[in-house]
């Protein structure tokens, strides 16, 4: 397994920016396909984003197309979310989530599609005001 752990969490208005920073340590990062995912209280955690371990394909959820974007730094061995725009609706904890070789997003939300990711982080609190 590869150590996550995210950063870059915190409280801004509406319309403002954010970048989430995941960390990794341990087994060969550039490995690993990483995964975004959020939690809002009384919700299921859900599918942000993820890019493939070879950088070369990204995935969005609907609600995030076009205002964020995943990428990742190897030689850095981080992957980052940068959020723009922001809508209150997007407050939650964001965790990001390694699969090895990983190369899609989760075919259904909740532990089944979640269960093909091996690492989670702690988690990072995301609080946008209107």
């Amino acid at each position: 397994q590869v150590r996550l752990v995210e950063s870059g969490g915190g409280s801004v208005q509406a319309g403002e920016s954010l970048r989430l920073s995941c960390a990794a340590s341990g087994r060969t990062f550039n490995d690993y396909g990483v995964g975004w995912f959020r939690q809002s209280p009384g919700k299921e955690r859900e599918f942000v984003a993820l890019i493939s371990w070879s950088g070369d394909n990204t995935y969005y959820a609907d609600s995030v197309k076009g205002r964020f974007t995943i990428s990742r730094d190897n030689a850095k061995n981080t992957v980052y979310l940068q959020m723009n725009s922001l809508k209150p609706e997007d407050t939650a904890v964001y965790y990001c989530a390694g699969e090895w070789y990983g190369s899609s997003p989760p075919r259904s939300q909740g532990p089944d599609g979640e269960s093909k990711f091996d690492s989670w982080g702690r988690g990072t609190q995301v609080t946008v005001s209107s």
